[in-house]
């Protein structure tokens, strides 16, 4: 439905911008065109993301939507951002008159009624992961799920895209000026680059293998510690393998007068214990040093 919505936005924004000439309505409908483009691209993440692992990929498939929205920046970045300033320049560079403005301003209008409406389901679903005294900036940073924040993103990019086309068509009518216009289809432009970098960084750094939250790594090693046959705690390391679904591999130091069969229960109880109560932790690599030792010997 949503993606349907965008569609219809974007081909009454190409309209509007065949009949008034407006360089920003036609900024605006390259945006719509990445929006469109880029919520199927989410979706068609999410569905690949959710496959069961296989011999191939023992760890699941959950980083292919990392993959995607990263493909979702490309695609912000090329098609709005590139074809926006190029447009803008290109108008700058020679510019035309913007007829019948009307025609902007009830196509903008009504964009941002339905742009509204999902920026506030968007922010609705991000804020319901914040943590106590989180800002909103820092729920975008530490959100694990892109097809949460990369909306959010975008919905706040759209309504500041529809602003800047709506203010640069009006100044540019009522001064009489015809560079205002394509002006403001150049700063949508660098609005989209921005956007297209900031989450490209973000998948990038999932892709890379980011760790998990530190409030879940701080209730890791508080489950662990409270174990009375562990004497130290030694690496520990987490990997986001998708958006719920975390690996963890840490090594232990036990209690040396426990045998190897009291270990081995000592470690399934750690690890039954740990996805009881961090079910996100669906990978667990637990590396005993007692064990170890006495293997060797």
């Amino acid at each position: 439905m949503a993606i349907a919505a965008n569609i219809a936005i974007a081909l009454s924004k190409y309209v509007a911008a065949a009949v008034t000439s407006s360089p920003a309505m036609l900024a605006e409908a390259f945006h719509s065109t990445a929006d469109s483009c880029n919520e199927f691209l989410l979706l068609f993440g999410v569905r690949r993301s959710e496959r069961p692992p296989d011999e191939l990929h023992p760890f699941g498939h959950g980083k292919e939507l990392y993959f995607w929205s990263l493909v979702v920046a490309i695609v912000i970045f090329g098609l709005g951002a590139g074809c926006s300033l190029d447009d803008g320049i290109s108008r700058l560079l020679h510019p035309t008159t913007t007829i019948k403005p009307g025609w902007n301003y009830a196509t903008l209008g009504i964009a941002a009624v339905f742009e509204s409406y999902s920026w506030y389901v968007s922010r609705k679903e991000l804020m319901a992961r914040r943590k106590p005294g989180q800002t909103l900036w820092r729920v975008i940073r530490s959100s694990k799920d892109p097809s949460v924040f990369t909306v959010f993103v975008e919905d706040s990019a759209a309504l500041a895209g529809i602003a800047i086309a709506a203010i640069g068509i009006a100044v540019g009518q009522t001064l009489h000026n015809p560079y205002f216009d394509p002006a403001a289809s150049v700063l949508i432009g660098l609005l989209l680059a921005g956007v297209a970098m900031l989450l490209a960084n973000e998948s990038r750094e999932l892709l890379l293998g980011e760790r998990a939250p530190l409030r879940l790594i701080q209730r890791v090693k508080g489950i662990i510690r409270s174990e009375p046959s562990v004497e130290e705690v030694g690496d520990l390391f987490t990997m986001q393998l998708g958006p719920d679904e975390v690996l963890l591999a840490v090594a232990l130091r036990f209690s040396s007068h426990l045998r190897v069969q009291e270990l081995e229960a000592t470690i399934d109880r750690l690890e039954q214990k740990i996805r009881r109560e961090a079910p996100v932790i669906k990978r667990i690599f637990i590396e005993a040093e007692s064990l170890k030792r006495r293997l060797a010997a």
